[in-house]
């Protein structure tokens, strides 16, 4: 007998724009270095920490599947789920599996630590970042290098979650990508959809968020 699902609403919008803006400033940051238009760079990279502010307070007063008390589960869990990797079963994850959550969070420290380095970095001609002068060329010089490196771990998660979504699609049938679009997802009927906090408030966190940086930058 096939078990009643019903369709219910597990990414806010917050969490959606916030998820593919990010991913197209990532891309936006490497083409733009690439080609040496570092005027764009910098701006993406300051998207991208205002975007990081946001998406911390958001994991602590945002949606129940946007809670990082509500997805970090133990390392021991995500092992055990993916033990199950390859047992194809329905999709019963309101929000992030155990092992999703994990990779999200990897995948925000990577960026944190990209954009802190990007801050007080140079480029020993002209360019630098607006924190670089406070860092001292030493210190600045080391965390360019860090800067540049760190880029590769970034690749390497990304291309581990692109992975993982190719694995859930092939072995368990379960399409991860989908809900990010439109933020809804079939689940088993006894499972309650999660609490979505008000969009007015995403909206103010952002806002903060992007004044932080604006201050940041230009003012400091």
């Amino acid at each position: 007998m096939t078990e009643p699902t019903h369709t219910v609403t597990v990414w806010d919008l917050p969490t959606r724009v916030f998820h593919w803006a990010l991913v197209l400033l990532v891309l936006t940051s490497y083409v733009s270095v690439k080609l040496n238009w570092m005027d764009l760079h910098f701006l993406s990279g300051y998207s991208i920490t205002a975007l990081l502010l946001f998406r911390l307070g958001w994991g602590l007063i945002g949606s129940d599947t946007a809670r990082f008390a509500n997805f970090l589960r133990t390392p021991s869990a995500a092992l055990r789920h993916l033990a199950q990797l390859r047992r194809r079963e329905p999709d019963r994850e309101v929000g992030h599996n155990a092992a999703g959550g994990w990779m999200v969070l990897v995948m925000l420290l990577l960026l944190a630590v990209q954009v802190a380095t990007g801050l007080c970095a140079n480029d020993d001609v002209m360019l630098e970042g607006p924190f670089a002068k406070y860092a001292g060329k030493a210190l600045s010089d080391r965390l360019t290098a860090v800067h540049h490196a760190n880029f590769n771990l970034i690749a390497a998660a990304i291309f581990l979650h692109l992975a993982a979504i190719f694995a859930y699609a092939v072995l368990k049938r379960q399409d991860l990508v989908r809900p990010m679009i439109t933020g809804r997802k079939r689940l088993p009927a006894e499972l309650a959809a999660p609490a979505l906090a008000h969009k007015l408030r995403a909206l103010a966190l952002f806002a903060a968020a992007v004044a932080a940086v604006a201050l940041a930058v230009n003012l400091l």
